[in-house]
């Protein structure tokens, strides 16, 4: 009796697990390639190169300035009154620091204002994976980067690039 009660268990357990799996459905989709065919993002660029010349580099020239300013001021220790000298030797190694790491500033600034950029872009393609995997009937959509193999059929990127109405650029063959 144990062994016809196991074998009911089991094989209901397989029905169920199939009957699971038919509902099921997963898609796959490159968030990043599908963010770099959007036009928006071709502008990017040259937002940033613009942000950098007009926003970024004039601070360098105003940080250059004032810490030149400042040291000729401590330097000059017979004209300035101790606090104001004690207040420009607090001061002088932030500017040194901001100075000799200006490269690494501009880096994260640019990095941020890139992330400010592309935050729009990036909702509007979830957003057109979202309504993609309703229509599709996709329960489940992973990065295409998370595969090793995966399966064309489920590759959603011309779907959402339909919905978006950004054209796919034609694959070359490799070798021409």
């Amino acid at each position: 009796m144990k062994k016809f009660l196991s074998v009911i268990v089991v094989g209901a357990g397989l029905l169920f697990a199939g009957t699971a799996d038919a509902q099921m459905k997963a898609g796959y989709i490159s968030v990043d390639n599908m963010v770099g065919l959007m036009p928006e993002t071709a502008k990017l660029d040259s937002l940033l190169e613009r942000y950098q010349a007009d926003s970024i580099n004039p601070q360098y020239a105003q940080i250059v300035s004032l810490y030149q300013y400042k040291d000729s001021v401590y330097k000059d220790s017979l004209k300035t009154p101790p606090a104001v000298r004690k207040q420009i030797e607090q001061e002088l190694p932030t500017l040194i620091y901001q100075i000799q790491n200006w490269q690494q500033l501009v880096n994260q600034a640019v990095e941020a204002k890139q992330n400010e950029l592309l935050a729009p872009i990036y909702r509007k393609v979830y957003d057109a994976i979202k309504l993609v995997a309703k229509e599709k009937g996709y329960t489940h959509v992973f990065s295409k980067e998370a595969f090793l193999v995966a399966p064309d059929g489920d590759d959603m990127i011309a779907a959402v690039a339909a919905k978006l109405k950004v054209p796919i650029p034609k694959a070359t063959p490799a070798g021409k």
